[in-house]
């Protein structure tokens, strides 16, 4: 508690009163508490001021004592290592923070097992709720979960879900498309695609996207479908095979970053020029992606925002407030660096 001019105890500063005091939003004042570098210096000591002066220090244990709460909301994760996972946890992180919460990361490793079990010990452990990045739960494991009464939101789902399900995720078959638009309207007629596991969400609709941009222009589809994992290893291995035919591609969709990486490993092994003799699109615009030489073409999903939305979703079930709508799907926006260009006319051609 803080004390007035007159020696009286107030009530304690809230992480939205410090926002006022400075003219800010809650996110920036979240983002200067959490020392992130995407603010202004001015901007950072004043709020800083304020936190001093106010003597702020975040409390979730009591608010959630008052609200019966622990403030405390899982997040499964299948690794903690890639850097899409990263920025979707990154932005629920801040999003929980500005409400005082925190999160209890959960790792995975791509086993259902694992996962089925971390989700039991939350559901009857110290969490309120549970934020699922790509489960390999079943819809029915899911629909139970739901039924016991445990809040949760799944983030970019794997698997086709029941619509009883709260579910954020990214739409994939507009920004496949946009990707295959691009190359179509560079003048690339002869379109590899590499995709993810067949049987996720996010490859059939990337996919879909695909296959329609090519129909839309009149080109037959293409044969050339290989199904990669979304890792760097598939992408290459795809690449050397597809690279290797008498008549090769002139574009490459990969269906993430991480196997354009390797479709650029193998083409640089091979002699093969980006973009001069292939051109070449991602999907994800991770950071690594503009680093890159040449720097990637890409398809922007918002993780961070994904994040975000899941998390505000999740607390709007917690409030028990109604939610009309339990699919949310953020728009995905293409972003054109230096691996696509004009097909490079062929000797023979």
């Amino acid at each position: 508690m803080n004390r007035n001019g007159n020696g009286r105890q107030t009530s304690r500063a809230t992480i939205r009163d410090i926002a006022e005091m400075a003219g800010v939003s809650i996110a920036t004042v979240s983002r200067v508490l959490n020392r992130r570098p995407d603010v202004a210096e001015e901007t950072r000591e004043l709020v800083m001021q304020y936190v001093r002066e106010q003597g702020y220090v975040a409390n979730p244990s009591a608010r959630g004592l008052a609200q019966q709460r622990t403030n405390l909301v899982a997040i499964t994760v299948p690794v903690v290592q890639a850097e899409y996972f990263n920025n979707i946890v990154a932005g629920a992180a801040e999003a929980l923070y500005e409400r005082d919460a925190r999160l209890v990361l959960c790792p995975t490793l791509h086993e259902h097992d694992r996962e089925v079990s971390l989700l039991e010990r939350v559901m009857h452990g110290t969490t309120d709720g549970a934020l699922l990045i790509l489960p390999s739960e079943s819809n029915e494991e899911l629909l139970r979960v739901r039924e016991n009464g445990f809040p949760f939101v799944v983030i970019d789902n794997t698997y086709p879900l029941d619509d009883a399900i709260p579910i954020v995720g990214a739409a994939h078959w507009s920004g496949a498309r946009l990707a295959t638009q691009h190359l179509l309207s560079l003048g690339h007629r002869h379109i590899a695609a590499v995709t993810g596991h067949h049987t996720w969400v996010a490859s059939s609709d990337r996919l879909a996207g695909f296959h329609t941009a090519l129909m839309q222009a009149d080109v037959a589809a293409t044969p050339l479908v290989y199904e990669g994992d979304f890792l760097v290893e598939s992408g290459y291995a795809a690449a050397r095979e597809f690279l290797s035919l008498p008549d090769p591609p002139t574009a490459v969709f990969a269906f993430n970053d991480n196997m354009a990486i390797g479709i650029l490993q193998a083409a640089r092994e091979m002699g093969v020029d980006i973009p001069g003799d292939l051109s070449l699109v991602g999907f994800d615009d991770v950071d690594i992606a503009k680093a890159l030489t040449p720097a990637l073409t890409t398809v922007r999903q918002p993780l961070e925002e994904m994040g975000r939305a899941a998390s505000s979703l999740l607390f709007r079930l917690l409030d028990g407030q109604r939610v009309e709508v339990t699919r949310i799907e953020l728009s995905t926006r293409l972003i054109v660096r230096a691996s696509t260009a004009p097909p490079r006319k062929r000797s023979g051609a």
